[in-house]
């Protein structure tokens, strides 16, 4: 079934920190979502299956429209609501030099009757729905009662980012790991396979195909085993593994498809290709 989470509560709360704590686990995040299209993105979720896990932070003052998400028998929905102190509120406000999103639409004139509308409409939920209070939370404690919400044991543990890249175009930037497959024979000196990718049949089969290859993985696949289970005892949520060939087209996008399926059951595992032009 279908995850939705909404994230709702007091402006200045936390709910950017919760939608990056829920982004590493492999959620699609959305944020202020127009409430007059909510038909339109219950269908999408209904239809396609990269929305597996949707979070959507929502002003509270406009909560009240979202409700057919929550109320929608197909999905899991739930609502975080996020509370805070007022004078902490006033502080960070003060500190980071934001406007209140109710002095911008008008619907206040000071900082402070802001917060005090936002609460007054906080407290008709309050009763109904989980409530967080961030007053003296840190960043790193909001995000572990997130994830004690949410449940994880339900939840991907550790998301993956496969990512396929050519060396002649420079090395994958933002890469947990990179591992380097330039060893394995070459779809590119082969005339018929020169012009497709890794994504076609055929040079994913002539890269497999190989001794070498299998040899590789079988050895690759032990050794990420083994990382990807430490990295969950030590909470972490997101991983990305780069492999990189010459040109990025071939054999790194091969070996990217590989793992990609081989980890999708156990994982919340993402895939791209730097260096192919879709």
């Amino acid at each position: 079934m279908k995850q939705i989470l909404l994230i709702s509560g007091l402006s200045g709360a936390g709910m950017t920190s919760v939608t990056n704590t829920l982004e590493d686990l492999g959620y699609r995040c959305i944020d202020q979502f127009p409430s007059v299209l909510i038909p339109n993105l219950i269908d999408l979720i209904q239809k396609d299956a990269a929305y597996e896990y949707v979070a959507i932070s929502v002003q509270i003052m406009d909560l009240e429209y979202y409700f057919p998400l929550l109320d929608n028998i197909e999905f899991n929905s739930r609502l975080i609501l996020l509370d805070c102190d007022g004078k902490v509120l006033l502080n960070r406000y003060k500190f980071s030099r934001r406007i209140h999103p109710l002095l911008v639409s008008n619907m206040a004139d000071t900082l402070e009757e802001a917060i005090v509308l936002e609460k007054e409409k906080l407290d008709k939920y309050r009763d109904r729905f989980e409530v967080i209070d961030t007053t003296n939370l840190s960043t790193k404690a909001l995000a572990k009662r997130i994830l004690e919400y949410i449940s994880l044991e339900k939840q991907p543990k550790l998301t993956l980012s496969f990512e396929s890249f050519g060396f002649k175009n420079g090395v994958a930037q933002d890469a947990d790991m990179i591992f380097d497959v330039r060893f394995l024979p070459n779809p590119y000196y082969i005339d018929e396979l020169r012009d497709l990718t890794g994504n076609d049949a055929k040079v994913y089969d002539y890269v497999l195909s190989f001794a070498k290859t299998k040899e590789y993985l079988k050895m690759l696949v032990a050794y990420l085993d083994y990382v990807f289970e430490a990295y969950q005892e030590e909470e972490k949520s997101h991983l990305t593994i780069a492999i990189g060939c010459t040109g990025g087209q071939h054999r790194s996008a091969s070996i990217v498809n590989y793992l990609f399926d081989h980890y999708q059951k156990r994982f919340n595992c993402l895939k791209g290709h730097r260096d192919i032009k879709s």
